[in-house]
């Protein structure tokens, strides 16, 4: 009875508060990556090590949420460059990497920028809310009280943030043919994107407050009777760190204009089709040379 009364509360406080609020939550977010995902399964220790310190630089970030009652930009902090290096890695990583993201959650839409192989696109997409169940357990995060809500997502096939390692007795039997292919014919090498797979839907797990009525959230999530302080998606977690409520100066949410505009399904094909070109680059090149770096002008 508690939690429905806290929950009944809250519907009511977001919809008769949330259009006074403002605010800016600051989150921070790691990706944890298992060392033996790493690399071919071949592939030196000690290598597997270095690349995954270099990674980490690219899987820890601090985000900035700047929201009111129904409008929200969430961007990374901005950061002095470290001289860590870039090259492919970088470039990878941040192909994959969502940039400022802009939530209506009045009009249902959501303004993404994003830069894939230095090509600059605005995806112009609706708020796909998730079906959240919300549960009965609550903790402490902060100075707040957060009640645990659970939804399932599907993932994109192309995703590679999502990528993992297949470790299946299927594809046991298909590198055991493959090694034998390999060992008449040694120009063949094979292709690293049969290593990895992506899952078809993970488990979201979110913690959000009551006492912040705002439906809003990190990134693409939002639809909660509350501000969510902390996301579980897959192998990563980003929790708020620092809220500031209501600030003297409040900064003005623009929906960003960066780029070319195109839907989510349009970006998508856009990303298969070159995932399948850079698979086919590096078949034709016998693996010397990882795909081209430079998207194909239209």
């Amino acid at each position: 009875m508690k939690f429905l009364s806290t929950i009944i509360l809250a519907l009511l406080t977001v919809s008769t508060f949330a259009q006074t609020i403002s605010g800016k939550a600051f989150y921070e977010s790691k990706t944890t990556v298992k060392t033996s995902e790493i690399g071919r399964k071949d592939m030196d220790e000690n290598m597997r090590k270095m690349i995954a310190e270099r990674m980490k630089q690219y899987l820890e970030k601090t985000y900035i949420l700047t929201f009111n009652g129904n409008e929200s930009i969430y961007k990374e902090e901005e950061k002095l460059e470290t001289g860590a290096g870039g090259g492919m890695m970088a470039m990878m990583m941040g192909s994959f990497s969502a940039g400022i993201q802009y939530k209506n959650l009045e009009t249902k839409q959501i303004l993404e920028e994003r830069e894939f192989f230095g090509k600059q696109f605005l995806i112009n997409d609706t708020i796909s809310n998730l079906e959240w169940t919300l549960e009965k357990e609550s903790k402490q995060i902060g100075q707040y009280v957060a009640f645990k809500a659970t939804a399932v997502k599907q993932v994109d096939a192309n995703d590679l943030t999502m990528a993992r390692r297949r470790n299946n007795d299927d594809k046991k039997v298909e590198d055991e043919k493959e090694s034998s292919k390999l060992k008449t014919d040694s120009t063949k090498v094979k292709d690293p994107f049969d290593e990895i797979e992506v899952p078809k839907e993970v488990i979201v797990t979110a913690w959000y407050t009551p006492m912040i009525p705002v439906k809003n959230g990190p990134g693409e999530y939002a639809g909660l009777p509350g501000l969510i302080l902390e996301l579980n998606v897959y192998r990563t977690t980003i929790l708020c760190s620092k809220i500031v409520m209501n600030p003297k100066e409040s900064e003005e949410i623009k929906a960003p204009k960066k780029g070319k505009e195109v839907t989510r399904t349009e970006y998508n094909k856009i990303v298969k089709a070159k995932m399948d070109e850079m698979r086919e680059n590096f078949r034709n090149s016998g693996g010397r040379k990882g795909g081209g770096g430079h998207m194909r002008s239209n």
